[in-house]
């Protein structure tokens, strides 16, 4: 268990974190609250149920994940658990949403985002995974 606090005191892991933590508390705060012109969480999971399949106790766990993102790469808590399950996450979205519209974010107007952004999310996720919190984290303090 305790491979799950270790980590280098590096700040690179820092930064990706932070990178992260913003990011999901913009995408995951639509998601959850409706913040940001976002869905609200009925309406989102309805929305993945519906348009890719996804069981709502599934569309659940992914608002959890979003959110659960925020607060343990923001305190670097238990860090590495919730960091492969973001890149899970974002390695579902890839493939169920982003993958038919090619490798680029921007496309012709009217076709959905490649898979550029969140291939990038899911490897600052798996980094994450692999490296730990880093510095400045709550992680690093339990591993000592």
């Amino acid at each position: 268990m305790d491979w799950i606090f270790q980590t280098h005191d590096t700040y690179a892991f820092l930064f990706l974190r932070f990178g992260l933590a913003v990011t999901f508390f913009m995408h995951g705060t639509q998601h959850a609250f409706g913040w940001h012109g976002g869905k609200g969480p009925k309406a989102q999971v309805t929305n993945w149920r519906d348009k890719y399949g996804i069981p709502v106790p599934m569309g659940v766990l992914a608002l959890v994940i979003e959110l659960s993102t925020v607060v343990c790469m923001a305190l670097g808590f238990f860090v590495r658990p919730v960091a492969l399950g973001l890149a899970v996450f974002m390695a579902f979205a890839t493939f169920l949403s982003h993958w038919e519209h090619g490798f680029f974010l921007s496309s012709a107007a009217g076709k959905g985002s490649g898979i550029e952004y969140t291939m990038a999310l899911m490897l600052m996720a798996l980094t994450i995974t692999v490296g730990g919190a880093g510095a400045l984290s709550v992680d690093i303090l339990l591993s000592r």
